[in-house]
């Protein structure tokens, strides 16, 4: 450097002696003279090239690219995917009349627990209730005809035709009453599980029929599961049994469970197949809530992983990285072609060119060149 600066020094006072001689560069500017103006810059630009050119000889100071490197070891390593689920429970229905009239009372209100069997809601029965008392009545006196008759008839006394038709008179009877009973228990209507109300759909005082007008929705929360569409590429890799990663966006709660059943049939149009799993029970889902799903199908105990931002391609389509090779006290940057396996996050796995121990830049890696000497940052 001392050098350098004495050659500058040494130039600068040639450079002065010399004008000191001729014209200054000032007048020459005062001249207005165009001609003599250029010249001079000309000789000027001349003087500074031929300044730079002694620099360069004497400059040994190297620059080199600055890089920070990593040292390759193998890690376990564990490949997820993402697919979106769905919380569904088989239980969840809308309750629907079995007889038509008008809704005379509602027993239950929103929110309400309910066990199986247990009458919600009682429709009007127009009448059905008189009918059975009539159809009663009647089938008392069949039975006590057919009494009668049974014991004459056990005794020879009476015609056949008597007692079979008294006999058929008190079946037809039983039966009626017996139909009668079965159609007005349906103007009762049971919850069919135990499980919450979760809507009223119909009023009282409205009119209702089987199949058009439900009366309400129960839910049981008990026993939910999570269903998820898998693309076919993974039926190899995802079974029953395998655990499950959930997470719940609405309630932001994490949590682990696992696959209770694998679907055997792909779709023909989506190309997916189903899986379920159910939902912990320290996890407060409902019903249609969506749930990211984080399934592993693939386990590297070794493997060896990079940032992916590292990874360059050349013409050939081949990825290649920057590894250092020592040279005495040099580091050499040098093009190391890599066969690339699965990505996570950030990171990607390499399955060939690299070996444990290996020192590849890092920070860098995208401005050196193959064989080029580089200085690592500590």
């Amino acid at each position: 450097m001392k050098k350098i600066l004495t050659l500058t020094g040494i130039a600068t006072i040639l450079l002065v002696a010399c004008q000191s001689k001729t014209t200054s560069t000032a007048d020459i500017i005062a001249s207005s003279d165009l001609k003599e103006i250029k010249a001079k810059r000309i000789s000027l630009l001349a003087e500074i090239q031929s300044l730079e050119t002694a620099i360069s000889k004497l400059d040994t100071v190297k620059k080199l690219a600055l890089v920070s490197t990593s040292k390759i070891k193998a890690t376990d390593f564990y490949h997820t995917f993402e697919v979106q689920g769905n919380v569904e429970t088989k239980q969840n229905i809308l309750i629907q009349p079995e007889f038509s009239g008008n809704l005379k009372e509602l027993l239950v209100k929103e929110g309400q627990k309910v066990t199986k069997g247990q009458i919600i809601a009682i429709i009007d029965d127009a009448g059905l209730k008189s009918q059975l008392a009539q159809a009663q009545a009647s089938a008392d006196l069949s039975q006590t005809t057919f009494d009668r008759q049974k014991r004459l008839w056990d005794q020879k006394i009476g015609s056949e035709i008597q007692f079979l038709q008294s006999k058929a008179n008190y079946l037809a009877g039983k039966n009626q009453v017996a139909q009668l009973q079965a159609q007005l228990d349906k103007v009762n209507v049971r919850a069919p599980f135990s499980g919450v109300i979760d809507e009223i759909i119909t009023e009282e005082g409205s009119l209702v029929s089987p199949g058009t007008t439900p009366i309400a929705r129960i839910v049981n929360l008990n026993n939910m599961t999570i269903t998820a569409q898998i693309p076919e590429t993974y039926i190899t890799s995802v079974n029953e049994g395998k655990m499950v990663k959930a997470f719940f966006p609405v309630l932001n709660t994490s949590t682990e469970t696992k696959i209770t059943q694998a679907g055997n049939f792909i779709n023909p149009a989506s190309r997916n197949f189903r899986v379920e799993m159910n939902v912990p029970k320290n996890v407060d889902a409902k019903p249609n809530m969506t749930v990211k799903l984080h399934i592993n199908d693939y386990h590297n105990e070794k493997a060896f992983l990079i940032p992916q931002s590292i990874i360059s391609e050349n013409e050939d389509n081949k990825e290649y990285i920057y590894t250092i090779q020592r040279k005495g006290k040099s580091a050499i940057a040098k093009r190391t072609f890599v066969e690339i396996g699965k990505t996570q996050g950030d990171e990607i796995e390499i399955l060939s060119g690299l070996s444990a121990g290996d020192e590849i830049i890092v920070e860098g890696a995208r401005s050196v060149k193959d064989n080029q000497e580089v200085s690592i940052i500590k």
